[in-house]
């Protein structure tokens, strides 16, 4: 073994390391590792950046910024608003949603999908009075699966195609992963559907819901022969605090008063804001002998003059507020938003929340001023779990959006255009109609991602020039000689399953798939089916919430623990391995 490839292998160690650990995030470790590998001399200086310019890394932000031309549109509830009814049995519920986020994962990015699914998934469980944990990991494992089918479906896939095209000169076309990636998937919706969610631990209603801890926010009114009448708001605090109730400020002649009003002397007629349970709220109304307002004035409540709502959102692991509180961001004076509650796998936090440090996974519930919601909520880097309307799919722009996306596809499918070129097209198209924002375009591109993407190409690149993959692809072909072909290729890709399992799905086929080439050249064979094995394989990560950012979304607002995932995810794998193998060996024989 070369200096090179020990330092090359030094670093992947530390980088897989760093990632099982958690402690850093995965974009800082792996730029940390680039620019290590250029100081100690095993990347050139003049290749450093070059992942950053990749097709790979071009595609996969182009296709998040599609893939929000089509939310905003209105494109996807198009589809989900029409067809999802609380009423079905949660087996048809959930193969009707698998449906949906498998087919719309293998068009669009499919954390994007199941952010937009999760939310219709939540609401139909409480409507159908059932816990939303039952259905979230099917949903998530579907929308996975989903991503297996096509070309943009999953960065793997993307990443996958590039390296075949850098070794071999071609690319993968956008369906050339279907045949095994689509019996995989349509195999895994169908267990899923059928026997795993059956697996999943039931620990009843587990998500915090706005009913759970502020039911609403109410008005309760100073009457005319009250002993309130002549004392400062502020003197009430002693008994809000006893009823465990907020008071959130004064409504005067039909105005709320600047502020919560603390030193405002009460009159008759006076409308309190409070926001309370039920209960709190009738206990704090009966021990002042206040009285409730009538639904007419409950449009008065406001907050920066446009009213208060109530919202939820689920944290991902590259959130602004990830690893921080509420008071160490600002929350209240940078959004004049107030953090009420949170949710942690299954748990409540609703004391001291905004000194909480909010971790992956956690549910916040926040008070915004009414319209801000989605800002706030794109602000934190959250996304939300309450519907923010169904009005978004009467757009006229909907079939517009779909009509570019769709021809855009079927141009790079018959190869009239490289894919880059038409996504790029698509993204400039969405700007012109107006159905994307210029000024938002880049808000919706996954940064970190991006940045892992850029740094770990050139660290990939750099370990196939020292011989590392050859090394790696000698051990495997040794481990495996003499044996059938579905034996290595079941190695290879049960190494490449736990190996994404524990890590980010992007850095794994980076690595993973000049290994399969690799063992292909040493062995004399066609490096396709090497390359599918490692694609399905790559994506497969079910056994735990950090292999996959989908697994991770849902392990809030389903009440999961940790040891939950491989419950319905490890005979998942291997019913993935075993269609696969087969599918491989017929549609890419070596």
């Amino acid at each position: 073994m070369t200096t090179d490839q020990m330092i090359l292998f030094g670093l992947f160690a530390a980088v897989f390391a760093l990632l099982i650990w958690g402690r850093f995030r995965y974009d800082l470790v792996a730029f940390g590792a680039l620019l290590t590998g250029v100081v100690l001399g095993v990347v050139p200086t003049d290749m450093a950046f070059s992942g950053f310019g990749h097709p790979a890394t071009i595609v996969v932000a182009l296709v998040l910024i599609v893939s929000a031309g089509l939310v905003r549109s209105g494109a996807v509830f198009l589809i989900t608003r029409t067809m999802v009814d609380s009423s079905r049995r949660l087996g048809t519920h959930i193969a009707l949603m698998g449906g949906i986020g498998a087919v719309l994962s293998a068009f669009m990015n499919n954390v994007a999908a199941l952010a937009l699914l999760m939310p219709v998934d939540i609401q139909t469980a409480r409507k159908a009075d059932r816990p939303p944990g039952l259905s979230l990991m099917p949903l998530s494992f579907a929308t996975i699966l989903g991503g297996m089918v096509t070309l943009i479906g999953t960065p793997p896939n993307i990443i996958i195609a590039s390296i075949r095209q850098q070794s071999l000169g071609e690319s993968f076309s956008m369906f050339d992963f279907a045949p095994v990636g689509g019996i995989a998937a349509l195999a895994g919706l169908i267990f899923v559907a059928l026997i795993g969610w059956r697996l999943i631990p039931d620990r009843g209603k587990t998500y915090a819901t706005a009913a759970d801890l502020q039911q609403y926010i109410a008005e309760l009114t100073v009457p005319d022969d009250s002993d309130l009448i002549g004392k400062r708001v502020g003197e009430l605090d002693s008994e809000a605090e006893k009823s465990d109730v907020a008071i959130l400020g004064l409504i005067r002649d039909g105005r709320r008063r600047y502020g919560r009003s603390a030193n405002a002397m009460l009159r008759e007629g006076d409308s309190l804001v409070i926001d309370a349970t039920p209960d709190a709220l009738d206990e704090f109304r009966s021990a002042l002998n206040l009285a409730f307002s009538d639904r007419d004035r409950e449009k008065k409540l406001t907050a920066d003059a446009e009213g208060l709502e109530v919202v939820e959102a689920v944290v991902p692991d590259d959130a602004l507020i990830a690893g921080r509180t509420a008071m160490g961001i600002g929350l209240a004076w940078r959004q004049s938003s107030v953090l009420l509650g949170i949710s942690r796998k299954g748990t409540r936090i609703n004391e001291q929340v905004r000194r909480t440090e909010i971790q992956p996974g956690d549910i916040l519930l926040l008070l915004c001023p009414k319209g801000r919601a989605p800002d706030v909520i794109d602000w934190l880097g959250c996304l939300p779990l309450a519907q923010r309307g169904l009005n978004v799919t009467a757009n006229d722009k909907t079939w517009l959006s779909i009509g570019i996306f769709g021809a855009a596809v079927a141009a790079a499918s018959f190869g009239l255009l490289y894919l880059p070129i038409a996504l790029g097209i698509v993204v400039t198209a969405y700007v012109l109609t107006r159905i994307l924002p210029v000024t938002e375009i880049y808000e919706h591109v996954e940064w970190p991602v991006i940045v892992l993407l850029g740094s770990m190409i050139p660290l990939g690149a750099a370990l196939e020039e020292s011989g590392g993959t050859q090394l790696i692809a000698n051990a495997l072909t040794d481990l495996t000689a003499g044996m059938p072909a579905w034996v290595i290729l079941t190695v290879l890709m049960v190494v490449t399953m736990t190996l994404s399992d524990v890590l980010n799905n992007t850095a794994t086929a980076i690595v993973a798939a000049p290994v399969g080439i690799q063992m292909a050249k040493t062995l004399d064979v066609s490096p396709d089916p090497f390359l599918m094995a490692v694609a399905v394989a790559a994506s497969s990560a079910f056994l735990t919430p950090i292999g996959h950012k989908n697994n991770t979304l849902i392990l809030g607002p389903g009440g999961y623990r940790f040891g939950d995932y491989w419950r319905m995810g490890l005979p998942l794998e291997i019913l993935v391995i075993a269609v696969s193998i087969p599918s491989i060996l017929i549609f890419w024989p070596l």
